[in-house]
């Protein structure tokens, strides 16, 4: 049983050695636990409760068995494709860092990760991500080859966002490893958004970024995926947070066949703050999965999680956020909320909300809820003279509103609404 369990992850293995190698930028000592980990657990499947609905080993073994896919170079005009005014453009293809063709403002250090100097790295790689953790963040560290490092100076504030857009433009099967770094020091503002777009071959993206917010910083996070029916992903997200830190971070999901978000944070000192906001609509046969865990490890920190879905045709939405209170995190604030609206009968949502308490003086709560469009509300607005295709699509629009409303950035907020609005037709 061992020897079958493995073999998909020896397969994969050996696969990544030809196109990519081991990682040089990271520690060997790292790339010796992630291996291990990976010999002793392979890749996970439906027999593991956090994996119970995204069968990630049978999803490799068939749809890619043999990673015979090709890089295809960018074109030069990725500028005229994919611009937003009156922010800073970054530009990934299939991970890799354009840096010539990317704006990087004043007071930031922005390249690729293989770029960057080493005591940089010692200080902060796999520091928040664990290499013997989980499965893909193991394979990230053992076979990473490309990614992007970001830091922005103590006491910097960037008052236009950063957007990095990531392109993809492979042949056939490809699977990559990017291992991304994002340091932000004390007392530094920023707002970053990463916007994935339809990819042109069949991908999948082991994507892991590791995040250091310093004291008093303050940082809106923000990632779109939509890349496409024929991607397929596993992205990652380490959070570390310093005293008076204040971070966000929002998911808009709206296409990929299987989509897999695992995002952890660290209220690491006292006073610190999260926000974590997630809006998915999923459809035909998608798989989406949203697994967060917040831990507070000391005293007066808060954190608020407010996930909505929509699924349509045959898809599966699942969440399952998780809180840990320590022992010596009094006066602890966190809350957690997952609302769900099914447009299908044969779609399905799981939702699974976990606290583990261990201080006594604390506020906690936590809430899911799952059903179908408020027939009530509809009837309200047909008997109004609106039609009901539009009076449902307003009541969609009502629902996603209050996520969408969290995005700090005017013109991802704007480019939000419009993918959702085109996921509905």
């Amino acid at each position: 049983m061992l020897a079958e369990k493995l073999s998909v992850t020896h397969q994969l293995s050996e696969e990544l050695s030809k196109i990519s190698g081991k990682a040089s930028f990271m520690p060997s000592s790292e790339i010796g636990k992630a291996l291990q980990y990976l010999e002793e657990h392979g890749i996970p499947n439906n027999k593991q409760e956090e994996y119970k609905y995204c069968n990630t080993e049978a999803i490799i073994r068939k749809e890619f068995k043999s990673l015979n896919g090709k890089e295809i170079p960018a074109s030069k005009d990725l500028k005229n494709r994919y611009y937003v005014g009156g922010a800073y453009n970054l530009y990934l293809v299939n991970g890799r860092f354009l840096e010539q063709q990317s704006e990087i403002p004043a007071k930031t250090m922005i390249t690729s990760i293989e770029e960057v100097p080493g005591a940089e790295l010692q200080k902060h790689l796999s520091a928040y991500a664990k290499s013997d953790g989980d499965a893909f963040a193991a394979l990230n560290t053992a076979y990473a080859d490309r990614g992007l490092f970001i830091k922005i100076e103590a006491g910097a504030l960037i008052e236009k966002a950063i957007i990095v857009h990531h392109v993809y433009t492979t042949k056939d099967s490809f699977f990559f490893n990017a291992r991304n770094l994002f340091v932000i020091e004390k007392n530094a503002q920023v707002r970053i958004t990463e916007a994935f777009y339809p990819a042109t071959g069949k991908n999948f993206l082991n994507n892991l970024t590791e995040v250091f917010t310093g004291e008093h910083a303050q940082v809106n996070h923000c990632q779109v995926q939509n890349a496409g029916n024929s991607f397929y992903g596993v992205d990652t997200l380490a959070v570390s947070q310093n005293r008076c830190s204040n971070y966000s971070h929002s998911v808009f999901t709206f296409s990929g066949a299987l989509v897999r978000n695992n995002v952890a944070v660290a209220l690491n000192e006292e006073f610190s703050e999260c926000h974590l906001n997630g809006l998915t609509l999923s459809k035909n046969q998608q798989v989406v999965d949203h697994h967060t865990l917040v831990d507070h490890q000391k005293p007066n920190c808060q954190s608020n999680e407010l996930y909505k879905g929509v699924a349509d045709g045959r898809s599966m939405l699942t969440f399952n956020g998780q809180i840990f209170v320590e022992k010596d995190a009094q006066k602890t604030n966190a809350y957690q909320s997952s609302k769900n609206i099914l447009l299908s009968d044969d779609a399905t949502v799981n939702a699974k909300p976990e606290l583990e308490i261990y201080a006594n003086d604390v506020k906690c709560s936590h809430g899911t809820s799952t059903g179908k469009v408020d027939e009530n509300a509809l009837f309200y607005l047909k008997a109004r003279g609106i039609g009901e295709e539009s009076a449902r699509k307003l009541l969609l629009h009502a629902f996603a509103h209050e996520v969408i409303g969290k995005v700090a950035d005017h013109d991802t907020a704007a480019f939000v609404e419009i993918l959702f609005e085109n996921s509905l037709n």
